[in-house]
Formats: C-alpha cells, structure tokens, sequence
C-alpha cells in the first residue's frame, strides 16, 4: 500500500523540475503546460469521494486493483505519448487511476489496525511516504531530466507498480461488495465536483494571464459557481450520494477535511514557490533544484518518526495547531529570502520548516479524519480526505500563486503576495482546528 502511495504521491510534483524540457519538447508555453500539473490533481480529487464509494460497494481489493492497473497504464501512456494533447490524456486518466485506487488502499490499511497507538503509526507510516514521496518528486524529477529525459520521469514507476500489482493479489484478502440492493453510483455528483476546482482553477488563472480573452475568467468563474451549486443540489436529490448526510453529522471529521483544504494548499504552494525561486530567479538548473529540495526529505523522515509519539502524547488537535504554525513560519522565511534575494542555501531553513509542518499537520488531520470509521464508511471518509488534500493543494497554488504572479493584477513582488495569500488561509485553518472536537481516544491537550 505505501510503494503504491509513493509513486502515486511521486507523481503530483515530479513534473514540476520537468515542466521546461516538456514545454521544449513539445513546443508549448508556460500557461498551457500548467494543465499537465492541475490536469491531474484536479481530476484526481475530484473522483476520489467516487473511488472511495467504489470500494464500499464493489471490494476494496478489486477496485484497489482496477484503480492501480489505470495508474500504471495511463503511466505508460504519458511516458510514450507524442504529442502534448496525449499527454494531458494520459495526466487526466492518472488523476483517474489515482482516485480510484488510493481511497481503498487506505480503507484497507485502516481497517486493519484498530484506533490507538496501532492506527496512529500504520497511518503516520502512510502520511511519512506521501510527504516524502511529495518531496522526492522534486529530487527524482531534476536527476531523471538531467540524465534521461522527461518521459522518464513517468516511466520509471510502470515496474513498481507491477509488483503493487502482484503483491495486491497475493497479500490483500478478498472482501465482499457491499450486500442488498445495488445503488447506481453519483456519477454526475463526481463530475460537478470535479467540474467546480477545474473551472475555477482556469478562471483564476485566465484573470492573471496577459492577452486572455476578457470574457474567459468571469465565464470561468460563473462555470465554477453553477457547477459547486449543482453538486449541492444533485446530492440532496440523490438515492445514493457521494456525500451521504450522515458524514457532516461527525463535526470532528468535517473540520478536520476544511483545514485539510487550507493547509494543503499553503504546503503546495510553498513546494511551487522554492521551484520558482530556484529556477527563475536564481537560474539553477533541474539538477541543483531537486538538490536543494533533498534536506526536505530527509528532515521530513525524521519529524514523521517523531509526531507518533507526540500525537499520543499531546493529541491531534495539538499536532495540527504546531503543523499549521510551523507552516506559516515557513511562509514568512520564503518571504524574507525572496525580499533580500539571498542564495539558494538561505531555501534550507524554509524547506525544513515545511517538513516539519507537513509532519505534524498532516498526519494529525489524518486521524481526525477517519475518526471512529466503519466498515460501512471507511472508504468514503478515506476518499473524503484524500480529496481535501488534492483539491486543496489544486485550490491554493491557483489562488496563491496565479493572483501572486500575475503582472496584469498588481506591480507587488509575486513571493510576497502569494506568501501573504497562503498565512491567511493557513490563520483560517487553525482557527477551525482550534475549535475541532478531539476524538475520544486521544489527549485534548
């Protein structure tokens, strides 16, 4: 289950470090090759209430194995494909495999350890290897460009995901699709849900974008507003919803998915923010940029050790609140290093303080999330989350970084406005984290 997260987390930032060499390949600008990047995390959140629905009606092992072999698949295709159109196809058809296939690898590890001390590490295992898959995405992406290519970059994870594969087979056991009457699947709820961040995402950064056409952001926008009321509407009329109302009557779980959604995108746009930094400013090639990023990782390994312990110790709650003021520590040192222009070594301090906030915060929003789950709804809270994550880091880099590095809406400099940007989501995330109940099982320090 955490090779499968590794590369799946792999392969939301690997493109990052790669983006100019696709962009010369395939004779493209900046502004369209930022699609290869939302296309995924996009489409991924967005269907992955979907795939987590998927696992509660039809097994977890079989839709585990249907979502990794699409992954893989589409994996394929992107490495191969020859043209720039075919490799957006095959990014959409990633966030796809993606969506499907995590939702029940993570229902079946939580529905394996009990709550306590057991779940708190098996999850904290799995947060530790998104994080620093994540991160290594970056490092990977820089040393692969450099040496092989591009297209190795997606290629590399096909042979791993293979063994996933096997290994699902053999290890995973069977379980039963959900008994009684089949419901028919919220197909439209998961295509308005995916439907609102992509608009939105386009409309914010279309207003940005010098030369746009004046009509593409507000239509954009309109879109994004009309398709977020439709989910609304569609899931109070649904049999079967994505979003069953019994979810928000857990007000831990709910709070815990909204400050998912703002810190999530603090810690997306900080990792666009040191590749920005790196590459246009600085001028350092891929090589030095995934360099740079490795301190992240390897710190990162040792905070998610370490938050176990204090999580059992201090309770989520309180992990959550350090992870969110930790993060926005880190905000206001890549603001200070971008003000005075300082080299690439004066990244390090930030980079550590993300580390250390992605430890903290994420792993406690994880437990609070799945919080006294069930079998009946392990794998929608699991998808919920997941969810929160994606749309949440899509969200935030379009918002931070699309109104801090647009010339046509303000001469401020871009770290600057898209740091202020993200502490002020990040004082709204620990203002709800502050007033989430804590489960019963944890200390309300």
């Amino acid at each position: 289950m955490s090779m499968l997260q590794f590369f799946i987390a792999v392969d939301v930032t690997v493109v990052n470090i790669a983006l100019p060499s696709i962009g010369a390949g395939f004779d493209v600008d900046g502004h369209t090759l930022t699609w290869v990047v939302v296309g995924y995390t996009v489409t991924g959140g967005g269907l992955l209430m979907l795939g987590g629905r998927l696992g509660d009606l039809l097994g977890r092992r079989r839709v585990l194995l249907l979502g990794t072999g699409l992954f893989g698949s589409a994996s394929l295709l992107a490495g191969l494909a020859p043209t720039f159109s075919l490799l957006v196809v095959a990014r959409l058809l990633q966030g796809a495999g993606e969506a499907v296939a995590l939702p029940a690898a993570m229902a079946t590890i939580v529905l394996l350890f009990p709550e306590g001390p057991r779940r708190t590490r098996a999850l904290s295992v799995w947060a530790a290897v998104a994080s620093c898959g994540l991160v290594l995405g970056f490092v990977v992406s820089g040393v692969i460009t450099a040496h092989l290519g591009w297209r190795w970059v997606f290629l590399v994870s096909v042979p791993f995901l293979l063994i996933v594969l096997l290994a699902a087979v053999l290890l995973v056991d069977g379980d039963r699709p959900a008994t009684g009457d089949a419901p028919l699947l919220d197909l439209a709820g998961a295509l308005l849900l995916t439907a609102c961040p992509l608009l939105f995402v386009l409309g914010v950064v279309e207003a940005g974008e010098p030369g746009a056409p004046a009509w593409v952001a507000p239509a954009s926008l309109a879109g994004a507003v009309a398709a977020g009321a439709g989910f609304v509407r569609v899931e109070a009329r649904s049999p079967d919803p994505l979003l069953p109302p019994r979810f928000f009557a857990d007000r831990t779980r709910v709070t815990a998915n909204l400050t998912t959604v703002l810190l999530s995108g603090g810690l997306s746009t900080s990792f666009l923010l040191f590749t920005f930094y790196l590459q246009d400013r600085l001028g350092v090639g891929p090589l030095g940029s995934g360099l740079t990023m490795l301190p992240l990782a390897v710190s990162l390994l040792v905070f998610s050790a370490l938050v176990p312990r204090l999580l059992n110790r201090w309770g989520a709650r309180a992990c959550v609140l350090t992870g969110i003021g930790i993060t926005a520590a880190a905000m206001a040192a890549i603001a200070l290093v971008s003000t005075l222009e300082a080299g690439r070594a004066a990244m390090i301090p930030a980079t550590l303080l993300i580390s250390a906030g992605m430890a903290f915060g994420i792993v406690g929003l994880q437990y609070l999330a799945v919080s006294g789950v069930t079998e009946d709804d392990a794998g929608i809270a699991s998808g919920v989350q997941r969810a929160a994550d994606q749309l949440g880091g899509a969200t935030g880099v379009a918002v931070c970084a699309g109104i801090g590095f647009a010339p046509t809406l303000h001469s401020l400099d871009p770290f600057l406005v898209a740091t202020v940007l993200a502490t002020l989501g990040l004082t709204a995330g620990a203002l709800m984290a502050w007033r989430t109940p804590a489960p019963a099982d944890t200390p309300t320090a």
